[in-house]
């Protein structure tokens, strides 16, 4: 035991090869945690998924510099990825805690019609929306636009009218 608080030190004060053996296990530690948190931890980017990546960072930061305890912060660290897959799993299951969870989209224009309700909820003007449409559907008018939707991520997601 005295071999691994000699390694890995005790406190703040901490040498730069103990916080560089934390760093490596805490790295570690982090790399397991979002593999059991699953893909779409990172490939979804939703609310949700960043409310974890921040609560990662900053939680298992502390361990590395030592401002709290370190298996007390990997416990915690392990809590909030538990958390995460469980209202993951309940917004599968529930609409409601899907809605509160992860969202949901909101139309932007219909049939060549601004939907100003939404466009004020979401917090985009028209020349925000103009700039997804190009950017999503290489298309540099309204012409050809059935509906825009600002989807639960934040992105804006163009349907095409049929020719």
């Amino acid at each position: 035991m005295e071999t691994l608080i000699e390694l890995f030190g005790r406190g703040t004060c901490l040498t730069v090869l103990q916080m560089s053996l934390r760093a490596a296990v805490i790295g570690a530690v982090c790399l397991l945690l979002i593999r059991f948190a699953g893909s779409r931890t990172f490939g979804m980017k939703m609310p949700l998924d960043n409310v974890l990546t921040i609560l990662l960072g900053a939680i298992l930061s502390r361990a590395v510099v030592g401002a709290s305890p370190f298996f007390a912060t990997i416990c915690a660290a392990a809590t909030i990825v538990v958390l995460h897959r469980l209202c993951a799993r309940l917004g599968l299951y529930s609409k409601f805690v899907g809605k509160i969870v992860k969202g949901e989209g909101k139309i932007l224009f219909e049939n060549g019609q601004w939907n100003d309700k939404n466009m004020k909820y979401c917090s985009i003007t028209e020349k925000d929306i103009i700039e997804g449409v190009r950017l999503n559907s290489n298309l540099d008018s309204l012409e050809k636009v059935k509906t825009i939707y600002a989807e639960r991520r934040g992105e804006i997601s163009v349907v095409k009218k049929d020719n």
